[in-house]
């Protein structure tokens, strides 16, 4: 079994049939960054056409079982989230509604302060704001997760403790590894993880050590080290592909609507647009690269199979369904 906790993908019949190439059998895709409640039902309509379009190689993914279900037809599970709360907007009544259309993921915020939480880019972390404990509250009522990938270190932690169900970092990295603004401290990874939550690692780049040259063996040993530091059981991968996005994506990405200034985001200041992928990491059907550096480390097979997918599945199959 193999699942990809989140990519932003520029969607397209090569890329799913890479999916497919690479064994994936679900992948978490970010289907909204700043967009209205209007605006992400558009995205979950040209879902719904390529769900048409490719029966063969795609399949909406709503519970654990539909990750099964694809497995076996040979197609690859597609499980909707979104990187900040906007879909929502300001109507807490919509959350149900989004998990109904197929939600599973939602950030509190992403990078910034939302109306949630404190994103990783502020000066100052006011953590969980009274109508981010309102929010918490509902999500785990539905069944919606809880993400916090580019939320500031109180926030998350604080997000953790309040909610009465599982959270997720499903895209980044131990922050002592690679001192990115968007990478985890230990003690915010262990506040997600002590509390039954999933940390998937990221091959983005910029949350890399080492950034485009990180080599397979570096990532592979800091995925080794992190199981021996937080449990094996609460670890996947997040790879954050973004492949064939052109450049101008960024600028939706990293600015949406709140700012007239170009804000390309840590690390690219230098070369706006998306960075050079690793060599070991190209597309879909580089996930074999993964297993093979895991075994190089000294992983057991039981446990790079729980990291290639069984942990996530397992967290969709508990974290999914509504209360009660």
């Amino acid at each position: 079994m193999r699942i990809d906790g989140l990519q932003y993908a520029n969607w397209s019949e090569k890329i799913f049939r890479q999916l497919r190439q690479g064994g994936v059998d679900a992948v978490h895709v970010t289907i909204a960054y700043h967009e209205t409640f209007r605006e992400t039902v558009l995205n979950f309509e040209q879902w719904n056409r390529w769900f048409e379009q490719y029966p063969d190689l795609i399949m909406k993914g709503q519970w654990a079982s539909d990750v099964d279900k694809a497995r076996d037809t040979g197609r690859t599970a597609i499980f909707f989230g979104f990187q900040n709360p906007s879909p929502m907007e300001d109507d807490i009544g919509l959350i149900e509604i989004l998990h109904s259309l197929g939600a599973r993921f939602m950030q509190l915020t992403y990078n910034n302060q939302s109306l949630l939480a404190t994103g990783c880019y502020e000066a100052e972390d006011t953590g969980i704001t009274r109508m981010g404990r309102q929010v918490i509250k509902e999500m785990n009522r539905v069944g919606l997760v809880i993400d916090m990938s580019h939320s500031a270190d109180k926030s998350t932690i604080q997000a953790a403790d309040i909610s009465e169900r599982p959270i997720a970092i499903t895209h980044a990295n131990p922050h002592a590894w690679a001192p990115a603004l968007r990478n985890k401290k230990a003690d915010v990874i262990r506040a997600v993880t002590e509390n039954g939550g999933m940390f998937g690692f990221s091959i983005y780049p910029h949350h890399l050590k080492g950034k485009s040259q990180c080599t397979l063996p570096d990532f592979c040993e800091m995925i080794a080290r992190c199981a021996d530091q937080f449990g094996v059981a609460q670890l996947g991968i997040g790879t954050d592909l973004c492949q064939d996005q052109p450049d101008s994506v960024v600028e939706w990405m990293r600015v949406g609507r709140w700012s007239k200034d170009i804000d390309y985001g840590e690390g690219s200041a230098d070369k706006p647009g998306f960075p050079d992928m690793p060599e070991w990491f190209r597309d879909n059907r580089d996930f074999g690269n993964i297993d093979d550096g895991l075994r190089a480390v000294g992983m057991t097979p039981d446990e790079i199979a729980g990291i290639r997918g069984k942990n996530w599945h397992r967290f969709f199959a508990t974290n999914f369904v509504p209360q009660g």
